[in-house]
């Protein structure tokens, strides 16, 4: 009924519309029915099967551009298309609506051509400027225009490569240098690209927002041009204010932001834009700049949107991409399966940045993207889950099934990483998730684990560098088999670094360094912790279960915590639950500042309503000698202890006051998770041409082969998270094996 509305109200007679006669360029009136080109405030349609080459530099708006044939920017020379709205739709219909398709999108049927917007291709990326600029036109509707939209079409923004779009910095810089050292040498870099240098200190007062405005508190990302590049060295055109810390293990980064193909508001004061995806779409971006888009406390009008899409856009890519002055998140990505986002800057967003919005996405990959102040929102009119506040994460997520490797999140208001998934009301998590046999099935979307959690950072954000869950109530989470698997985590300046509030987890090589809180309001339940690193944390450095609920649902299990120049309690004793807490190989390391014990209860004491002999014993394995361990208990539990232990107070500053000490031989220290990896790998083809075949693989696992049409793929990241293959042209298959025996069920076919 809505679409029928909008043909009435919208649609245009035909001698209203400019409709391409013939392929042409847009600049010969040949091209064009009537025999003269389109101009501002036209209504234009390039006709199935017409290509038409865009060739000029508007001077005024064109209403509306239906690209129902192909629209081919030019390659050489400078051009702009300034228009309300540009959508990419099979067929002759078209309407001045910038969100929903005139027509339901559709696979194609045998041999039809699909409508094709090509501002470069893959492998033929635009060397001049090419912009796309978004103007609102009186009588449209505000909430969905301008836009640029594909329903069912294939819509492609390629600009020219760069080797890296953000790299580390190289050294520190102090304030008031104006030269900036690079950790690694940058490629398609030049004067005059619009650089941000990023946060490497932390805002002590948390209240407030970063974004511009009353409340706005300090930020430290600094926003600069390129004077010059020399080597490993960028001169900037003036000095920046804040140190930047760019030595050992933590430091800054440089980010570049522009791009030579652009789509923008051409009022970002005004009417902004948005750009968008419908099912059955194709095409993909590489290193695009996608600027002051995204309507503000609107639903679903966002900067790059991929909605609903399914499975259908396998193969999609968006790599390289700027997305900056965000009214309305940088990526979202609902609904949508596969979709591959790679090495993007996304920098100042309300909202969320990088966004999978209603729990159904799987197996999409968020690897080396980096993720700058995203601010608070507000909860947007209609969302799918109202649990969500909105307030501002760098990545956010309802649905772990997808892979997360090596992204940064820097200076965010609310949140480096989220994930949440928090049951109320007639909400249902129970979704429809896709299954590595290609079919979908009913399942709790807090009970999937992590494809890949691995080599993220976070810090100098608002409150927390990673939240995981918030599952208090109903602590809903995998199995012992299928844990949430967090690996090569770095947190550092930040307030809260680690909230893993939910159960079953297993977190390797965790590093927090200048924290306020470390650990902190953990669900321990079959948590498990290996190489564990806290230093410099001034507060809690290892929370007791759920903070001020002092309760412990199961077991924890600590092998390796160096715990280094922290205050207050260091680990601070679970009072009340079940379970017992086990840890091997700490050390403590040079904390004299005001630390008045390593272990002990916390000051607040027990909560009220738990029992007196519902408390956690506390197992340091190997602390008197290889086999003698130590166990602690509280006072008043060693007191009506029946184990046949001495129980004695001290050692201080080890056991705290209110903790008493035994020694006791030959406990076992538990396994509690036991992963198995029964999960196929997931496998998109990102790439073809010629001979040559690149995609991207992920797994839970090791990833041991993939083939693609029969042929090996060699790796060029590690674990074939990013691949190369060279096969005879023609249709492909791509598929992968992991180490574990695991052979996907669902080959990428193109």
């Amino acid at each position: 009924m809505r679409t029928l509305l909008l043909l009435a109200l919208c649609a245009s007679p035909a001698d209203e519309w400019v409709r391409s006669a013939k392929s042409g360029a847009w600049s010969d009136p040949a091209t064009w029915a009537g025999g003269a080109a389109p101009k501002g405030g036209d209504r234009v349609q390039v006709r199935t099967g017409h290509t038409v080459v865009f060739d000029i530099a508007t001077e005024a708006p064109f209403r509306v551009v239906h690209v129902a044939g192909t629209l081919r920017f030019a390659h050489d020379k400078d051009t702009r298309l300034d228009v309300g709205v540009l959508k990419v739709h099979p067929g002759e219909a078209c309407t001045d609506d910038g969100f929903e398709c005139d027509t339901r999108p559709a696979p194609l049927e045998p041999g039809a051509a699909m409508p094709t917007l090509e501002v470069g291709r893959p492998g033929q990326p635009i060397e001049r400027s090419a912009k796309i600029r978004l103007h609102y036109f009186e009588g449209m509707d505000k909430e969905t225009t301008p836009s640029v939209v594909s329903c069912g079409g294939r819509m492609e923004f390629h600009g020219l490569p760069m080797n890296r779009t953000w790299v580390k910095l190289g050294a520190t810089s102090k304030a008031g240098a104006a030269e900036v050292a690079l950790a690694e040498a940058v490629e398609g870099w030049k004067a005059g690209d619009f650089v941000i240098v990023t946060a490497t200190q932390r805002n002590s007062n948390e209240g407030g927002s970063l974004r511009p405005g009353p409340r706005a508190r300090k930020v430290y990302t600094e926003e600069r041009k390129i004077a010059s590049i020399d080597g490993l060295k960028l001169t900037l055109d003036k000095p920046l204010e804040y140190e930047h810390r760019g030595e050992g293990e933590y430091r800054g980064e440089v980010a570049n932001l522009s791009r030579n193909v652009v789509v923008e508001s051409a009022d970002p004061a005004g009417v902004r834009g948005h750009t968008m995806y419908h099912k059955h779409s194709a095409g993909s971006i590489a290193y695009a700049e996608f600027r002051h888009l995204g309507k503000e406390n609107v639903l679903g009008k966002y900067s790059l949107h991929f909605h609903l899409a399914g499975t259908s856009m396998r193969g999609a890519s968006v790599v390289g991409a700027s997305i900056w002055d965000s009214h309305n998140r940088w990526i979202t990505i609902h609904g949508t399966n596969y979709l591959v986002v790679r090495d993007c800057v996304g920098y100042k967003s309300v909202g969320h940045g990088f966004f999978l919005e209603d729990g159904t996405e799987a197996y999409n990959v968020l690897d080396r993207n980096l993720a700058v102040q995203a601010y608070f929102g507000k909860r947007l009119p209609k969302q799918v889950l109202p649990f969500d506040p909105n307030d501002g994460a760098g990545f956010w997520w309802a649905n772990c099934l997808n892979s997360f490797t090596r992204n940064v999140a820097v200076e965010n208001d609310r949140y480096g990483y989220r994930f949440e998934a928090t049951p109320g009301g007639k909400l249902n998590l129970t979704m429809p998730v896709l299954q590595p046999d290609g079919t979908h099935k009913a399942v709790d979307i807090r009970a999937l684990p992590f494809v890949r959690f691995d080599d993220n950072e976070a810090r100098g954000g608002g409150l927390y560098g990673v939240r995981l869950g918030e599952c208090v109530k109903d602590r809903v989470g995998p199995d012992a088999a299928h844990p949430f698997i967090i690996r090569r985590l770095k947190i550092w300046d930040i307030h809260y670094a680690f909230r893993p509030e939910i159960p079953v987890v297993l977190a390797e090589d965790v590093d927090i360094w200048r924290a306020v809180y470390g650990i902190y309001h953990p669900d321990f339940d079959r948590h498990v912790y290996r190489r564990l690193s806290i230093r410099d944390t001034v507060a809690e450095p290892f929370n007791r279960g759920h903070d001020d609920d002092n309760v412990q649902h199961g077991p924890l299990t600590v092998d390796g915590l160096t715990l280094e120049n922290c205050h207050g309690t260091l680990i601070q004793v679970s009072q009340h639950g079940k379970g017992e807490s086990h840890f091997r190989g700490v050390t403590f390391k040079d904390n004299t500042r005001s630390v008045p014990s390593y272990v002990d209860i916390t000051a607040n004491g027990q909560p009220k309503d738990a029992p007196p002999d519902d408390q956690i014993p506390y197992y340091f394995h190997d602390w008197f000698g290889p086999g003698r361990t130590a166990k602690l208990l509280t006072a008043g539990m060693a007191e009506r202890a029946a184990d046949g232990l001495s129980y004695a107070a001290g050692p201080k500053p080890f056991a705290g006051p209110s903790m008493r000490i035994a020694e006791t031989k030959d406990v076992p220290f538990p396994e509690l998770l036991k992963p198995v990896d029964d999960l196929p790998p997931s496998t998109v083809i990102t790439f073809a041409s010629g001979k040559i075949v690149r995609g991207t693989t992920i797994d839970n696992g090791e990833v041991k082969s993939v083939t693609v049409n029969g042929k090996p793929a060699r790796a060029l990241a590690p674990n074939f998270l990013a691949w190369e293959a060279e096969v005879e042209p023609g249709p492909l298959s791509a598929h992968a094996e992991d180490a574990a025996g695991n052979v996907e069920k669902t080959p990428h076919r193109r």
